[in-house]
């Protein structure tokens, strides 16, 4: 709603502005004006033209016109909108939310923290609960494969995809939120956060060192999906990790909520790792296809 709000209010301000360049004005307002209608959805550029604006505005011959620009001089810079939730949210109970403001096309960055649990019922297994791990209401391990939220969202081809990981590549990272801010549409950056129903052997104080091994092994893949590059004739997809180094079981064995399964049911935990491991390179291979175009 607060976004709709932004957009309308400064589609209005776009308007006076239009009108008051017809006005008695000085050359430097008229050119500043000009310049903030060609740029207004630019984050860095509304904000030069937004300067030059508010610096003309006060030494011009007073017009109720240039009163009502001034009253709304808030909303010269562009706004960023980010949404900020997690994994149960997204991948589940909003994700129809979800899905609605990325295909409205709406210049609104989201950010979903996945920690693969819904963690605020205290770990229930939800569409983001991998393969073979346990949650609640699953505890012999979940036995279908996790939602690909990212690679659903990429076949709109107008939103703005990245698969992050902060532990594992902070550059990275900065690079998609830059990228996702900058994007003149709709974004959703997909973050590997580990939480405490993960049981990880380490202690939560590792959690970056796991968010590094998740990347290693291909369970956490990083990626970049940028529709603007396409506009350029180029490969809008980016795959910014390398291949599976082979550690995957090394990995579930430091995470409790694998680890149970092996303790537990041996056999079932050795067939769903199995399993794991052969759809963990077959998405890699994908990915791999689609980064080379």
């Amino acid at each position: 709603g607060m976004l709709l709000g932004v957009k309308q209010r400064r589609e209005k301000l776009a308007e006076l502005i239009k009108n008051a360049i017809n006005l008695e004005i000085t050359e430097e307002l008229k050119e500043a004006f000009i310049g903030w209608l060609e740029n207004k959805d630019d984050a860095e550029k509304s904000k030069y033209y937004a300067e030059k604006i508010k610096e003309e505005l006060p030494v011009q011959i007073p017009h109720p016109l240039l009163d009502q620009i001034w009253d709304m001089e808030d909303l010269l810079v562009k706004k960023s909108f980010w949404v900020i939730g997690g994994d149960g949210w997204a991948y589940d109970i909003g994700y129809g939310g979800l899905d609605h403001v990325l295909a409205s096309g709406e210049d609104i960055n989201i950010l979903v923290l996945d920690t693969e649990v819904y963690s605020n019922t205290g770990g229930q297994s939800s569409k983001a609960t991998p393969l073979g791990s346990i949650a609640k209401f699953a505890a012999a391990g979940k036995t279908t494969p996790k939602k690909d939220l990212g690679r659903m969202i990429m076949t709109y081809g107008y939103v703005y995809v990245a698969s992050v990981s902060m532990g594992a590549n902070k550059n990275q990272l900065i690079k998609a939120l830059v990228e996702a801010e900058n994007y003149p549409g709709p974004s959703l950056i997909l973050c590997y956060a580990p939480c405490i129903n993960q049981g990880i052997f380490k202690g939560m104080g590792k959690s970056q060192e796991e968010e590094k091994l998740a990347v290693q092994c291909g369970y956490w893949p990083l990626y970049r999906y940028n529709p603007l590059l396409a506009k350029e004739g180029k490969n809008p997809f980016i795959l910014d990790s390398k291949e599976p180094d082979g550690s995957l079981r090394e990995f579930l064995e430091g995470e409790n909520r694998y680890q149970l399964l092996k303790r537990t049911h041996p056999k079932l935990a050795e067939k769903y790792w199995k399993e794991l491991e052969e759809q963990i390179n077959k998405r890699y291979q994908l990915l791999k296809k689609m980064a080379e175009g």
